[in-house]
């Protein structure tokens, strides 16, 4: 929603483009590229988000502002300095639809989006080239070196069935997010099931879900104003028509020799009834104008929202129309992950539910003996 980008939270913004600030950290020395391929990625995004209800629970804006300036501090560490931050943002805008139709009143959703530069120490050592034997694979300089693979290893487990598991870089993130708001204090924060298909979303691809929603949002709201643009042009059109009656009204009457108008009693007749209907419809046409105008507003948003919309999605239609089955196969896992999981969870509940009330049963008995 366009009139609340000023409640938007800007922790750290990015005074140029997010290529000049990455050159210019390079010319400094801040960072190196060395060891770089040409189509690396060197801007990252990490994007913070809780469940919409938790923020509307515990007091809205103001919370979630306090909130997601922890959170940003924890951004700070995994970043490795605030230096390579190019930009943090808690968006305030965005409605949820949703929780507003049925809360019957307006509830915003809350998330910190960073943008840095995935940046890791790497330890640069003498080689057997070195004249001076004794310092052969010691330390020669440490460099920060630009590396998205490397900042974002997976780390390998094996699960209580004794079976490798790769957990992914995103998900350990998670972990350590819950962990750092609730060392902050944020006892209240439930933790989702860890290392569950959820987490194992890409930025890109959370994303095209959260865009997709407001798509779908977004299509109907310009349906809807389209069809109240046109019924009120067609009201207006009709209204109006009433004016080609003035020639007539104009032309009524023969002056007398006196300049006095003379009217027939059908004339006179006709100017009356024409007077109260022109009286009534000046109110109406008012009022069809200043809702043609809201509308004209509300249809002007609704444009540069699709507008937005599109740039921010480009790249994930990109994909679809490069490797369509490629897209369709990751989230058709990740879905299918998502389901057997959640059924996994109802059931393990399940079997909880049943064990409580056989406890309970137990006891009764025990009771009663």
């Amino acid at each position: 929603m366009p009139e609340r980008s000023h409640l938007n939270v800007h922790f750290k913004q990015c005074g140029t483009t997010y290529a000049q600030a990455f050159d210019s950290l390079v010319e400094e020395g801040t960072i190196s590229t060395r060891g770089l391929k040409p189509d690396a990625k060197v801007i990252d995004e990490m994007i913070f988000d809780v469940n919409t209800a938790y923020f509307d629970r515990h007091g809205g804006y103001e919370y979630a502002r306090e909130f997601f300036q922890h959170a940003y501090e924890m951004a700070v560490e995994e970043a490795g300095s605030e230096q390579y931050i190019l930009s943090a943002v808690m968006h305030a805008d965005e409605r949820n639809r949703s929780l507003s139709d049925s809360l019957r009143r307006d509830v915003f959703h809350y998330h910190l989006h960073v943008v840095y530069i995935p940046v890791v120490e790497k330890e640069i050592k003498w080689s057997k080239r070195c004249k001076d034997v004794a310092l052969v694979g010691t330390v020669r300089e440490v460099i920060r070196q630009v590396s998205h693979s490397k900042k974002w290893k997976s780390e390998r487990i094996t699960d209580e069935h004794g079976n490798a598991r790769l957990i992914p870089s995103y998900s350990l993130l998670q972990d350590r997010f819950f962990e750092h708001m609730k060392n902050a204090g944020y006892s209240n924060i439930e933790r989702g099931e860890k290392h569950s298909a959820e987490v194992n979303l890409t930025v890109a691809a959370f994303k095209a879900r959260q865009e997709q929603a407001r798509a779908q949002d977004l299509e109907r709201s310009n349906s809807l104003a389209e069809r109240e643009l046109k019924k009120l042009k067609t009201e207006l059109s009709a209204t109006i028509k009433t004016s080609s009656t003035i020639r007539e009204i104009e032309s009524m009457g023969s002056k007398t020799l006196f300049g006095k108008v003379e009217l027939s009693p059908k004339e006179h007749s006709a100017l009356t009834a024409l007077a109260k209907e022109g009286l009534t419809s000046r109110v109406k046409i008012s009022g069809l104008e200043r809702q043609l105008n809201e509308l004209n507003r509300r249809f002007c948003q609704l444009k540069d929202s699709y507008h937005e919309l599109y740039a921010n999605t480009r790249e994930y239609f990109r994909a679809v129309k490069l490797a369509p089955q490629a897209v369709r196969d990751f989230f058709t896992q990740l879905f299918a992950r998502e389901a057997q999981e959640r059924e996994a969870k109802k059931q393990a509940q399940r079997g909880k539910t049943i064990e409580r009330r056989k406890n309970r049963t137990g006891a009764s008995h025990e009771e009663i003996l």
